[in-house]
């Protein structure tokens, strides 16, 4: 009975490490129940003894690694003085990112593309990390110093830093612990103090000028009879932007995976050779909705941050506008933060690329005041990882997205490597203050 109870264990392992393998390989499109037991080296009537299909065997390792990831969490924070279970949280994640590539890369970046089911169980296993290190913080008294840091959305954020290095294949994953070791002290205050542990929403600033009336993805009306003739150059640009709109309407209600071409042609009310002579694929036409809106984010953002008159109030500017325009779009949210790792290398890539683009916002803050020990590249990528971490989490929320009332949480993370706890604060406390009597 044993040898038969650990032969079964066995079996399933394989098929979790071949569901690993695969989908580092070749994404998520590749993760077929063929290849898995190819890479596993099991018959296919073994394989449904474990999982009723592929999505049942790639969440199934999802959770997997993530228990095991929890349980070296908890572990550590468990050892380490309770101000310092933060800290011992967050090298155990770089830790088992070091020592398991392979198990970290497909819990950190491929499970982002395999839909709604594993984005819960990502999400799910992101707070509970989070819980364990709450919980083992409480031990703290009030007067302790210890990391004031909206823990669910680091996390996240953490995750996000590093599976852009697990697929690069770095192998230097441990030394990035010490930079993020010495980012999070600088969020140390008295544990009586603390106050953005919790993604708690506080009253909307009011509206940014910088953010357009009109939303980024809209549907164009039917081109029909009775309207005025217009050159063929504007049909094609209502067909596209008919497209689009459908493209980025589908990724919300199906995701990227379940969207086929005649589902984007039917809601655009186009004809599948109209979609075929502005895209060459489902792909092809993600990726354009995407670039729309990353492009759009951008530009109101830049606009926004460059209004202000020193880097602290640019810093809010922008971000008020970030938020609000994100909020005003949920489409716009749901392909650029949720849909865009579904999507393939291409999306993925330009996500990343985007980290690097808001990192330009925070280089003037190694300036705008002397400091001992600056934020290093690695700080200040997971300080822009962790807020759209943020956005990811409320666009992924039931119902529209609620993003404009974080701006304050984002602030604190954004400002606080900078300007320093108790300044950061006072800062944002007066940016409420005045925006309650604007409003």
């Amino acid at each position: 009975m044993m040898a038969g109870s650990a032969r079964k264990s066995t079996q399933r392992e394989r098929l979790v490490m071949g569901m690993v393998q695969v989908a580092n390989r070749g994404g998520y499109a590749a993760a077929n129940v063929s290849n898995v037991i190819e890479r596993a080296g099991v018959s296919r009537p073994t394989f449904y003894d474990y999982f009723a299909d592929r999505d049942d065997c790639f969440v199934a390792a999802i959770a997997d690694i993530q228990q095991e990831l929890g349980e070296a969490v908890r572990a550590a924070a468990s050892q380490a003085p309770a101000q310092e279970a933060a800290v011992a949280g967050v090298e155990a994640i770089v830790t088992f990112a070091s020592s398991h590539p392979a198990r970290a890369r497909f819990l950190m970046s491929e499970a982002m593309a395999g839909g709604p089911r594993a984005l819960d169980t990502r999400d799910e296993g992101i707070a509970q990390l989070a819980a364990i290190i709450a919980e083992a913080e409480r031990a703290a008294t009030a007067a302790t110093l210890a990391p004031d840091l909206p823990l669910e959305a680091v996390v996240g954020g953490i995750y996000r830093m590093l599976a852009t290095r697990l697929r690069r294949g770095e192998p230097a994953i441990s030394r990035i612990a010490d930079e993020l070791l010495a980012w999070i002290a600088g969020y140390r205050t008295p544990v009586g103090e603390h106050r953005w542990h919790t993604l708690a929403p506080a009253s909307p600033a009011p509206p940014s000028p910088h953010v357009p009336d009109v939303q980024i993805q809209h549907m164009p009306g039917v081109l029909g009879p009775g309207r005025p003739r217009i050159s063929e150059e504007e049909v094609a640009e209502i067909h596209r932007l008919r497209i689009l709109f459908a493209v980025a309407k589908l990724a919300e209600s199906k995701g990227y995976t379940a969207t086929t071409i005649a589902d984007i042609t039917k809601l655009a009310r186009v004809h599948g050779s109209v979609f075929y002579r502005m895209f060459s694929s489902k792909q092809d036409a993600f990726m354009a909705a995407h670039e729309v809106g990353v492009q759009q984010v951008m530009r109101v953002t830049s606009g926004a941050f460059f209004s202000g008159e020193t880097w602290p109030e640019r810093s809010w500017e922008g971000g008020r506008a970030l938020t609000q325009l994100v909020e005003a779009n949920p489409l716009v949210a749901h392909v650029g933060f949720v849909e865009a790792y579904a999507v393939g290398p291409g999306a993925v890539q330009r996500v990343e690329d985007s980290h690097t683009a808001f990192t330009f916002f925070l280089q003037e803050g190694l300036v705008y005041r002397d400091q001992e020990h600056p934020p290093s590249h690695v700080a200040m990528e997971t300080i822009v990882t962790s807020i759209f971490e943020i956005i990811y989490l409320q666009a992924r929320r039931a119902g529209p997205p609620v993003v404009s009332p974080m701006l304050p949480v984002i602030e604190h993370l954004w400002l606080t490597p900078f300007l320093g706890p108790a300044d950061a604060d006072r800062f944002i406390d007066r940016r409420l203050k005045g925006d309650e009597r604007r409003s």
